[in-house]
């Protein structure tokens, strides 16, 4: 928790779903927390009534203050905050991290509580020396209209042995800013300090790529998902394909969706991993997912693009640079695409035609 005597100013810039979840939580524990975002109707909803946090602990209500992000000069004239987290979509990194930068003390840090691979970015934008990767793992948010983020879950995380929070610098140093922000963080739920921020990266880039996509090819939710049989297929045959990437690429990629990377790589080629897996992510997401939508499947139910360029699109532009046939992620890179241009509508057959148009 915050030291009540030296509470931390922070900006978080993208009040979405997980934005506003977070800052929620910051603002709770006696953060001096602003938001800053595009939704008018999200910083109308938080100015006016607050925001109302819901999730798998008591309900609770603050009142941070929220700026339009067109209101640039008025938030200004606010004293300099500590750090700032960027909770964009990474198509928006690059344009929010330098929003941000003004706003921030000369000695301050920048955190990318995103998913994808946004780190490069973010070092573009504002140097690396001042940015942290802040991974979350299995922590699925929705708003349930303006100012109410909802968590999923009966429990926090920590209490089923696992870790949501992950922060590392990106030269692999343990430094105290890192440290500080995981236990600012640790009122919402577990976390811990990494000197692999590209691997801990590349290992939630695979867990995303086996779900997020599949859901919003489908608007099914983790499990319905989980019961059908070639759903369960494709998200295996999508983790094979990130995992084998990530690990020809030099990275140590952690261990994702129950097992080591080195064993969801060798799913495709090994019938008795394939099975066992399969069986794991079945029990998996029935016992811990629900039906929710997760992030991607959130944007194509409500209209939004999807990051399907900055997610799978990315496993399939290294395994291009890597000369690696992926065949699984391109069909569904090209599927999630054609739903985004409204050329085709999400529904379960979609599964059956993805991975048919790979050969399988």
């Amino acid at each position: 928790m915050a030291d009540s005597h030296n509470p931390k100013r922070i900006l978080v810039v993208g009040a979405g779903a997980v934005g506003s979840y977070l800052g929620g939580w910051l603002s709770a524990t006696e953060n001096d927390v602003v938001f800053a975002d595009p939704w008018s109707a999200q910083v109308e909803a938080i100015n006016s009534d607050g925001l109302h946090v819901s999730g798998p602990h008591e309900s609770f209500v603050v009142h941070p203050k929220a700026f339009h992000l067109h209101e640039s000069q008025r938030l200004a004239l606010q004293p300099a905050f500590d750090f700032a987290i960027v909770a964009s979509k990474a198509y928006d990194t690059a344009w929010y991290a330098k929003f941000a930068e003004r706003f921030v003390t000369p000695d301050g840090f920048f955190v990318s509580a995103q998913n994808c691979r946004p780190d490069a970015t973010m070092a573009a934008m504002v140097g690396s020396s001042r940015c942290v990767g802040l991974i979350m793992s299995s922590i699925a948010v929705r708003l349930d209209g303006p100012g109410r983020p909802t968590r999923a879950g009966m429990k926090r995380r920590r209490d089923l042995g696992h870790v949501v929070f992950r922060a590392g610098e990106h030269n692999g140093a343990l430094s105290q800013r890192i440290n500080d922000l995981i236990t600012i963080l640790d009122p919402i739920d577990a976390g811990k300090t990494t000197d692999n921020l590209y691997g801990e990266r590349w290992a939630k880039l695979c867990q995303n790529s086996m779900g997020n996509p599949v859901v919003a090819a489908t608007l099914c939710g983790a499990s319905t998902l989980a019961l059908n049989t070639r759903a369960r297929e494709l998200q295996i045959r999508l983790a094979s394909e990130s995992a084998m990437v990530g690990l020809k690429m030099g990275l140590k990629v952690e261990d994702f969706g129950g097992a080591p990377a080195r064993r969801w790589a060798d799913a495709s080629d090994d019938g008795a991993v394939y099975e066992e897996l399969g069986d794991a992510l079945s029990k998996s997401s029935r016992a811990t997912g629900g039906d929710w939508l997760p992030s991607m499947g959130q944007d194509v139910q409500n209209g939004r693009p999807t990051e399907i360029d900055f997610m799978n699109g990315e496993v399939l532009r290294m395994a291009v640079e890597l000369g690696i046939e992926v065949p699984v992620t391109q069909a569904i890179v090209d599927i999630v695409r054609r739903i985004d241009r409204g050329e085709l509508v999400p529904e379960i057959s979609n599964v059956d035609l993805i991975l048919t148009s790979a050969g399988f």
